[in-house]
């Protein structure tokens, strides 16, 4: 590992439950746009996924992973959680809800757990990338290798 990069909580995660995974820093490069950090690792874009977090009328939050190119589609993530409405987390909300910023947000090592649905694409990659729970640092691994620290449900979630 190279001096600039680090461990970050969700890779102390992972290591912890022997989950095998592959590590990538992007920190020298001040983007957090998810196509672009494909390319600057040299990796599909299709392979590279976002985490966001959203809120219900009810009050309950549900967490969503789904390919940096696509949009989340509401009604369909509303569908999914089994609720009527669903809107996206204000992003001031984010840290204190999850202890991750906007751009660094990833479904393992969060505050508390939440209801987390994958985008039903990711079944067809070998592997996802995902933040690792800080700008600048990715986590490479399986559905399989992801399903020993969270649990999901694989859903039509975009557009």
């Amino acid at each position: 590992m190279p001096k600039h990069e680090e461990k970050t909580n969700v890779m102390r995660v992972l290591d912890s439950k022997k989950v095998k995974y592959t590590s990538h820093c992007y920190i020298d490069t001040p983007t957090t746009n998810g196509e672009e950090v494909a390319k600057i690792l040299g990796q599909n874009p299709a392979d590279v996924f976002k985490t966001l977090v959203t809120i219900s009328k009810s009050g309950t939050n549900y967490v969503f992973v789904i390919p940096v190119a696509k949009e989340l589609d509401l009604k369909k993530a509303a569908k999914a959680a089994g609720e009527k409405n669903i809107e996206m987390l204000k992003s001031k909300e984010l840290l204190p809800l999850t202890g991750y910023v906007h751009g660094g947000c990833s479904p393992i090592g969060m505050k508390k757990p939440f209801k987390t649905f994958i985008d039903k694409s990711a079944a067809e990659r070998e592997v996802i990338i995902f933040s690792a729970g800080k700008i600048g640092y990715q986590v490479e691994l399986t559905l399989p290798e992801l399903a020993k620290v969270i649990d999901y449900s694989l859903e039509d979630l975009t557009a």
